[in-house]
């Protein structure tokens, strides 16, 4: 066993990463004094860029550099680095990831700041972005400085779904070695919700075979009724699309599906939070300076307010997208069965219902209802409101 066993069906990109953190263990610095020994540094670069689709694994693969790096015998998964390391708590490796709508230029310097010192425990400062496509462009120009001048000992591990300037600037991107990753395979997927989440093989084979090559909703769907419930919810729009009050309830419950979803998600942490700031500030203190201290806290509250506000939205708006990926994915397979293309479905368990479909709609009709489908992930991306935006899809869904 080791850390790069964590990393599901992306052989090539492990290849690449264990040699690199190879090459790394005999990288001499200059603060390590002088030497005879000719410095090592061709198979280490100091910032790289993981970029693959969603479900990919692309922070899973870069935190488990960032173990073999750290770690003296390279990723062995058996010590205290690689534990700290793969838990989140290593001194020197500082992870960034967020659950706004972006990143903000005040927490990227704050953690380059942290990233420019020498290293208190191990050979690397390593820092990782989970979502470095969601960086504003302040914060893209802050790590754009750091990654043209870096440390001798700080690595830049950035994470995004592509290497397209929107979603990593081209200057960035031009100074990182690119590490792609692809989708994993349904087999793959399978073997790790049997072998490490203890899954049934027939649960395991049918959310591997659904998840759409994401490991993550993979193991929600194995485990999880209510996100089946969910996914069952969504890929029945198109069936009430012949009856327009059956159509809009549906997209209602679309809705509520996603709202629940989020509150699911943020209600107890939500009010964690709250209570810890309340019990930090002193809650129903008397004597003095209470006043002083009451004001402090209001102020803190509605910062607090604001954090959890944008943490909100983040979460509706990417169960809302989960929705749309799955209804995006049945009409792909409706478009693939209308072209009686020998590929792999994405809804493979709705075969006779995808097979219908095809038969009684035309082709250009579906892709429309794809297209439409496509325009309202675009929508929400653009701060549309939910509401508006899922009920003038399910207005082009119903035009046909």
């Amino acid at each position: 066993m080791s850390v790069w066993s964590q990393v599901v069906g992306q052989p090539e990109a492990v290849a690449e990463l264990r040699a690199a953190a190879e090459h790394a263990a005999h990288v001499r610095f200059t603060s390590d004094g002088p030497d005879d020994r000719p410095r090592v540094t061709a198979g280490m670069t100091h910032a790289w860029l993981f970029t693959g689709p969603p479900g990919s694994g692309r922070s899973v693969a870069a935190r488990a550099f960032a173990a073999a790096l750290q770690c003296p015998r390279g990723g062995c998964d058996a010590c205290q680095v690689c534990h700290t390391v793969l838990a989140g708590t290593h001194a020197d490796v500082h992870e960034v990831a967020t659950e706004k709508l972006s990143l903000g230029v005040k927490e990227m310097r704050a953690v380059i700041e942290r990233a420019a010192r020498m290293p208190t425990t191990a050979r690397w400062q390593v820092v990782l972005i989970e979502d470095a496509d969601r960086m504003s462009e302040n914060a893209s120009n802050a790590v754009l400085k750091a990654v043209e001048e870096p440390n001798e000992r700080t690595v830049f591990l950035l994470c995004a779904p592509s290497e397209h300037p929107d979603d990593v600037s081209v200057t960035i991107r031009s100074r990182c070695r690119p590490v792609r990753l692809r989708t994993p395979q349904a087999s793959a997927i399978a073997d790790v919700l049997r072998e490490r989440d203890g899954i049934d093989a027939e649960t395991a084979s049918w959310a591997a075979s659904v998840c759409g090559g994401h490991i993550g909703r993979a193991r929600r769907l194995a485990r999880d009724e209510d996100a089946r419930a969910r996914r069952e919810a969504v890929l029945g729009l198109p069936r009430a699309l012949r009856d327009a009050a059956a159509a809009f309830e549906a997209s209602d419950d679309m809705l509520a599906a996603a709202e629940a979803e989020m509150v699911a998600l943020t209600g107890t942490r939500d009010e964690a939070e709250r209570e810890e700031l309340a019990v930090s500030m002193g809650a129903g203190g008397t004597g003095k300076g209470v006043a002083q201290a009451q004001r402090v806290a209001k102020a803190a509250e509605k910062e607090l307010e604001k954090a959890q506000k944008l943490r909100q939205t983040r979460a509706r708006r990417d169960s809302l997208d989960r929705a749309l990926v799955d209804l995006a994915g049945y009409y792909r397979d409706v478009l693939v069965r209308g072209f009686h293309a020998q590929v792999a479905a994405t809804h493979p368990d709705r075969a006779i219902e995808v097979e219908n479909a095809a038969r009684d709609g035309s082709r250009e009709s579906t892709l429309r209802r794809l297209e439409a489908v496509l325009a309202c992930r675009e929508a929400l991306e653009t701060n549309v409101k939910p509401q508006i935006a899922v009920e003038a899809m399910v207005t082009a869904l119903r035009a046909g």
